[in-house]
């Protein structure tokens, strides 16, 4: 059969819209309840007595889809509010954006069933993984001295924004509510297909609409990111423009992040290796995929996790343990502003998650995960 180029883009830009619409109904209501929750939290919880509980809480608080609440806590723990226990925690429990493509990856309900329960199931590990390490961090008095913040505080880490012409921020607008109205519109068929439905009246409207959502996403992605410089950080937690606003950026991320890695494992598989061929190197190289699963879930921000959580859902026989692996070793987004405030504990925070995430992953591949 004779590759076409159009047929192949159009066909992967319609699958990661696809996935945008329910990552954006994920995205911005959690971003809505990490709003009304974030005050309450920062003022009211008051400094914990039980080693234990620091854990307890960072692992939980990291296991809450999306970036938000390593953010959260790494404000906790800047204020001592939270230990070093804690933070290390939530780190190795978050996935970051990454859970919301395994949450919204499929219109198959056998798909979805099965992507959710690799959610729930790493999930679950790295609650479990999370805590444990995190209280043995708290017994052996691990505690890098956050006395000694770096003396530039977060916003002069932050490179300022490029200044915006008029045809820039009229861009920015029309991208921002063009996302905004298509989640919208995109949303009860995003619902649906959670039980494997869709909405057959309305299915030729919804395949373009999934291709304009990505490539509105991929856009204002690229403008925001290396265009106009805005920093992944630069979000007042306290304005509620904001918060939806940086959520309306987290949606363009994951879309963009989606749609290269299902362009990049689609070609590579389908046209150049063949699918036969590489299902058997999957399936003879497991521990290598586990190791560069970690490797790449280690980058810093969400989209290492978001690729290797691309790779699982495109191909067939992608272990679960390399999943496991780059969820424990991925930071998300919550690692910049620790690291523009304090680089040793963010650096002690990777370095030493990459290495559990290794140790897990081949523990979950040796018992047949």
């Amino acid at each position: 059969m004779e590759f076409s180029i159009w047929s192949f883009v159009l066909e992967n830009l319609d699958a990661s819209g696809g996935i945008g619409g329910y990552v954006s109904i994920s995205i911005i209501g959690f971003a809505l309840i990490s709003f009304t929750a974030k005050k309450k939290l920062k003022n009211g919880l008051k400094p914990l007595k039980f080693k234990w509980t620091h854990s307890a809480i960072g692992s939980l608080m990291g296991a809450i889809p999306g970036c938000g609440a390593t953010i959260v806590v790494a404000s906790l723990y800047k204020s001592k509010k939270i230990s070093f226990g804690g933070l290390f925690a939530a780190f190795i429990s978050t996935l970051g954006e990454g859970s919301f493509v395994l949450l919204g990856a499929s219109s198959e309900a056998a798909d979805i069933s099965g992507n959710i329960k690799a959610y729930i199931t790493i999930t679950l590990i790295g609650l479990i993984v999370g805590f444990i390490f995190g209280f043995i961090s708290d017994i052996l008095g691990t505690n890098p001295n956050n006395e000694n913040l770096q003396k530039d505080n977060l916003s002069n880490n932050i490179p300022l924004k490029k200044k915006k012409n008029r045809l820039g921020i009229l861009f920015e607008k029309i991208s921002f509510y063009i996302i905004l109205l298509i989640s919208i519109i995109l949303a009860p068929g995003s619902i649906m297909a959670l039980w494997g439905g869709e909405i057959d009246v309305i299915s030729n409207l919804t395949y373009w609409y999934s291709i304009i959502l990505s490539i509105t996403c991929i856009a204002y992605y690229f403008m925001t990111k290396f265009i106009f410089l805005e920093n992944d950080c630069s979000c007042n937690e306290d304005n509620l423009k904001s918060i939806i606003k940086h959520a309306i950026k987290d949606v363009s991320l994951v879309v963009t992040y989606v749609f290269i890695g299902l362009i990049v494992a689609n070609f590579v598989i389908d046209e150049i290796v063949g699918s036969e061929i590489f299902d058997s190197w999957m399936s003879s190289s497991a521990y290598i995929v586990v190791l560069l699963a970690a490797l790449i879930g280690a980058i810093p921000g969400c989209g290492g996790m978001i690729t290797v959580a691309v790779a699982y859902i495109t191909i067939s026989n992608f272990p679960i343990a390399g999943l496991i692996a780059a969820g424990i070793a991925t930071s998300g987004d919550g690692i910049f502003p620790l690291l523009a405030e304090n680089k040793k504990d963010g650096l002690i925070i990777s370095i030493a998650g990459l290495f559990i995430a290794l140790i897990v992953g081949y523990l979950a591949l040796l018992f047949n995960f």
